[in-house]
């Protein structure tokens, strides 16, 4: 099973603000949702919760340590381990890590290939991609996009590849 990261961020690794996206990128949501759609998506509370609701055609597993937390339809686990393992369970031949900051820090060691929206901006942002070595990543597709009246900023779609 393939384990990926989906993530934008700006140039100085930025990817939310007060607990929602910082842009408004109407590109980068159509992608979000074609490579996502049919398989398990893992994300943290805080991130389901801003999200705010199932999405539809996808397997959401919510990461949380809360023994609270409960969302119909939705598998909870407290940890990436417990979350790849329901995933091979089921077949699933592509994982996708959806964020935050700490559930993208902890399956980086365990991920394959990266999706990555570049905003090509500088936005303000309290939450970061955690620091990485993309020297240790090889890009193997690249598609640039202007900004116009649906994405708010230009940005770039890469696919990273771990090198060996």
């Amino acid at each position: 099973m393939r384990i990926s990261i989906i993530v934008a961020m700006d140039e100085n690794g930025g990817i939310g603000f007060e607990s929602h996206l910082p842009w408004r990128l109407s590109t980068d949501m159509k992608r979000f949702k074609q490579l996502t759609m049919g398989h398990h998506l893992v994300v943290g509370r805080k991130t389901f919760e801003s999200i705010g609701r199932l999405l539809p055609g996808r397997r959401m597993i919510v990461m949380t340590r809360s023994r609270e937390f409960h969302y119909a339809g939705v598998d909870i686990v407290d940890s990436l381990e417990a979350a790849i393992a329901l995933s091979e369970k089921r077949d699933e031949d592509e994982l996708f890590i959806g964020g935050g900051s700490e559930i993208y820090r902890l399956a980086l060691p365990f991920t394959d290939r990266i999706y990555l929206t570049w905003v090509h901006a500088q936005i303000k942002a309290d939450v970061h991609f955690p620091k990485f070595d993309i020297s240790s990543w090889n890009e193997i597709s690249r598609a640039e996009f202007e900004a116009d009246k649906f994405n708010q900023y230009p940005t770039a779609f890469s696919i990273l590849e771990k090198g060996a």
